[in-house]
């Protein structure tokens, strides 16, 4: 493939056109904010590169997108692709950022930080004693990239977890893998449930009613794609204590929606979609690894299946 014009957008734009601009890339860039890319840019480009589609997206004579984050529902859930296009991701530390965001919650829940910090402003002396991570069963649902390096941080804490995918094949650092329609049976004795999945046709609000009765007072933390989850069937396995503690990084819609529910009840943890931000470095290398691989007829290992839709 030869690309010439390389439209860049989304919001670290400028960060990536100071960096790309040093490198003296025998190409012709476009740096612009979403809000700016007109409908000649996309005429004009040969690679988009950005985060999601602007609103008047067209592939016009593009042949290659590129997205600027681990998922890429935006450009494939409910859309229409041009089969001749290439579509590729960001691959980086995304999974190690994401494990270390699922840690710090789950240890902060077993060594009782909430607890000892209301015993304190009580000016209280009281012991509770913390559980160990090592006697906790985790589930985690999606065994790709970043399930995997979640699970492989946790198996360095002694944890033993459980993979839950569309398969049930056995891949590295679980101690087993189950197929989504076996998971009822792995669920019942999680103590925490981790969604890594992506956003699909088959993952589209798979957390349910029917999944959220399989758990017994466990923590849930959503890292994958918020369109998986009902919020509803949530709201309703919290106060129902199926859930004991959701904590949620990502929504269907966003910002979440200052009347939602999901803000004031006690015990749920909303981030605003930060568990793994893409730097503008890691942005650019990505980038250029996967131009060069093209350029150099090379395998491109971060190609997404269109028809998978990750």
């Amino acid at each position: 493939m030869e690309v010439q014009n390389i439209l860049v957008t989304g919001r670290i734009y400028q960060e990536m056109a100071h960096i790309l601009l040093k490198e003296k890339i025998d190409k012709d860039f476009r740096f612009l904010p979403e809000s700016e890319v007109s409908r000649e840019d996309l005429l004009w480009a040969d690679v988009y590169v950005g985060f999601r589609p602007t609103e008047n997206f067209q592939f016009g004579n593009i042949k290659w997108v590129h997205s600027l984050g681990a998922g890429v529902d935006s450009f494939l859930f409910n859309r229409e692709w041009k089969e001749d296009v290439l579509l590729t991701r960001t691959v980086c530390s995304f999974g190690q950022k994401i494990s270390e965001y699922c840690l710090s919650y789950i240890l902060r829940d077993l060594q009782c930080h909430d607890v000892y910090a209301w015993y304190q402003s009580k000016r209280q002396w009281k012991q509770v004693t913390p559980k160990s991570i090592q006697a906790q069963n985790i589930v985690i649902y999606g065994t790709g990239t970043i399930g995997q390096e979640v699970a492989k941080n946790l198996v360095s804490l002694g944890v033993k977890p459980i993979g839950v995918s569309r398969s049930g094949t056995a891949k590295p650092y679980f101690s087993q893998v189950v197929s989504v329609s076996r998971a009822a049976d792995v669920l019942v004795k999680a103590d925490w449930v981790i969604n890594t999945l992506p956003l699909t046709k088959e993952t589209y609000m798979l957390f349910n009613d029917e999944f959220f009765c399989c758990l017994q007072n466990a923590g849930f933390i959503n890292v994958g794609r918020g369109a998986t989850v009902d919020d509803e069937a949530l709201l309703r396995s919290l106060e129902k204590r199926h859930v004991r503690l959701a904590v949620l990084d990502v929504f269907a819609k966003e910002p979440l929606a200052i009347d939602s529910p999901l803000w004031q009840h006690p015990n749920v943890i909303i981030t605003p979609h930060i568990s793994a931000l893409t730097s503008p470095e890691e942005a650019v290398q990505c980038f250029l690894t996967t131009l060069k691989n093209i350029e150099e007829n090379k395998p491109i290992v971060n190609k997404v299946d269109v028809l998978k839709g990750y």
